[in-house]
């Protein structure tokens, strides 16, 4: 039977590790049909590709992303697939965008997550997970994508924004909502412990809702309580959640913030081998910068958004609360909040995206030089700001330390992310995160071998998320697949001009169609919604 596509004169980078070999690769029907180190002259296929000696590798899987909304208004995800990702990984920092079906509660959680997923034009039509991967397939989309059941979304559907712990019954009935998401498909269960309404929960709760992933085998993803000064005992409690439920555990964006914390990735480090000896499957993954992407609204004290998004906006307009909220940010008034504005300093605190035209003129800026320009103090510009844009605000934090992200990158338990926002003047590492760790860290800086960063970019994430069809460059893997020049590749995006497209990237194959041909977007959706 003839093959769809013969790959000739390839440097075979497998996934696994494994160092590359020279041959061929024969895609049939979206499939890997035959994987050889010689190539029969008279293969008979549609299409033969030559890679004149240059990388052929799995396509890459971000488990981190943040594309729910953005696949709905641009298919075709350029700045993702552009980098070799084949695979997305959505639902994240408890954000997903289903099971929502209390009247009015689509429109309020749409505006509650509009500074990190964005908006879209197209009408909510949804309830259900797998409603939402239903919607996915018939708008059609590049890559693969698969969803995370949020913890956010559970508990927004159940109790709203409510600052408090749920009822017996309210636990029941959001473990039954985790349970309807994973029979859908949802990989697993992902929350934010720092961004409300997550931060609200206690330990209790998430051991209730973790506790529905256990006969699934799927993993719990959290954005731990802290990343800044009380990370020890945030790390001690996710463990603690993996060991007492005994479900897999998956770290977001690993990383130590701010100078105190600063060059102890030996102990962080040391913690991740300490879970697994103590039997906890326990991975993690890290986007390659110093600076991290999130909402705005995130440096406000969590009081403000326990009544919802209309209600946070009032209190940033009201001269009382926003006194109240003054006082909390500048003089540390919340025990066990991390303040991350004070915490990291206002200088590096940068706007990336706002929803208004009337304010572009600000992305770009830090909020301290938005205060100044205003001629007023940092924190009443972020309620300004905020209550302009109705809290559509995304911003970078500048609070990592390259030595850290270089140490946490070398760990062969923690795999390559985006975690990017786009819109606006967004991170660089949503147009560069995969292509810069192999050109940085692996032909420039040699932290890594190519085989190893193609394995915390392909098979590594495929099995933490348990996709089990991904990869690999196997006979029956799924042909994602990806052509890279390893002298070339690389991220020219920078904080300054962040929408650049790799270098060295030239073919990228999803289900064995090309999503990029010589470098360029084809405008082929070829992906399709991947269900547990």
């Amino acid at each position: 039977m003839a093959l769809d596509t013969l790959f000739v004169d390839a440097r075979i980078v497998d996934g696994t590790g494994a160092p590359w070999f020279r041959g061929s690769v024969g895609v049939r029907d979206g499939r890997v049909a035959f994987v050889r180190q010689v190539t029969d002259p008279n293969a008979d296929a549609a299409e033969r590709v030559d890679v004149d000696g240059d990388v052929l590798c799995p396509g890459f899987i971000d488990t981190h992303s943040h594309s729910d909304l953005r696949l709905f208004e641009d298919p075709t995800l350029a700045p993702k697939v552009r980098q070799g990702i084949t695979t997305e990984v959505l639902g994240q920092d408890g954000f997903s965008m289903a099971p929502l079906y209390r009247e009015g509660a689509a429109a309020d959680w749409a505006e509650q997550l509009s500074g990190l997923a964005g908006r879209t034009d197209r009408e909510w039509t949804w309830g259900s997970v797998g409603d939402y991967l239903d919607a996915v397939a018939a708008d059609g989309v590049a890559p693969n994508v698969a969803t995370l059941v949020g913890h956010g979304t559970v508990r927004f559907e159940v109790l709203g924004m409510d600052d408090r712990a749920p009822t017996d019954a309210e636990i029941v009935e959001m473990r039954g909502l985790v349970r309807e998401a994973l029979d859908d498909g949802a990989l697993g269960l992902s929350t934010a412990l720092v961004l409300a309404p997550c931060s609200y929960a206690d330990t209790d709760e998430l051991l209730a809702l973790a506790g529905e992933l256990r006969p699934f085998g799927r993993p719990f993803v959290a954005h731990i309580r802290s990343e800044r000064g009380d990370i020890w005992a945030a790390l001690d409690e996710f463990v603690d959640v993996g060991a007492d439920v005994g479900v897999p555990l998956h770290l977001s964006h690993f990383k130590l913030g701010g100078p105190p914390q600063h060059g102890k990735t030996d102990r962080a480090l040391a913690l991740v081998e300490a879970a697994r000896e103590r039997g906890v499957d326990f991975t993690a993954d890290q986007y390659p910068y110093t600076a991290s992407s999130t909402l705005l609204s995130y440096v406000l004290p969590p009081w403000v958004h326990a009544d919802g998004p209309e209600q946070a906006v009032a209190f940033l307009r009201d001269p009382d609360a926003r006194e109240r909220i003054r006082r909390d940010v500048e003089e540390y008034r919340i025990d066990g909040w991390d303040n991350p504005g004070a915490y990291s300093g206002w200088d590096n605190v940068v706007v990336t995206n706002v929803q208004s035209s009337d304010n572009e003129d600000l992305q770009g800026l830090s909020i301290a030089e938005i205060a100044s320009s205003r001629d007023t103090d940092p924190v009443s510009a972020v309620c300004d700001l905020l209550a302009e844009e109705e809290l559509g605000v995304s911003v970078l934090n500048h609070f990592i330390d390259e030595d850290d992200v270089r140490a946490i990158l070398a760990s062969e338990r923690v795999n390559v992310i985006t975690d990017g926002l786009f819109g606006g003047k967004p991170h660089p590492r949503v147009y560069g995160s995969f292509p810069k760790v192999l050109g940085t860290y692996v032909r420039e800086e040699n932290l890594l071998s190519l085989e190893a960063a193609i394995r915390k970019m392909t098979s590594l994430p495929a099995r933490s998320m348990g996709l089990q069809r991904k990869g690999l460059v196997r006979p029956g893997m799924d042909a994602d697949l990806v052509v890279l020049d390893p002298e070339a590749v690389g991220s020219p995006a920078t904080y300054d001009d962040p929408k650049q497209f790799p270098r060295g990237i030239y073919d990228v194959f999803v289900g064995g169609e090309g999503v990029v041909r010589d470098g360029e977007t084809t405008g082929a959706t070829p992906g399709e919604p991947i269900r547990a």
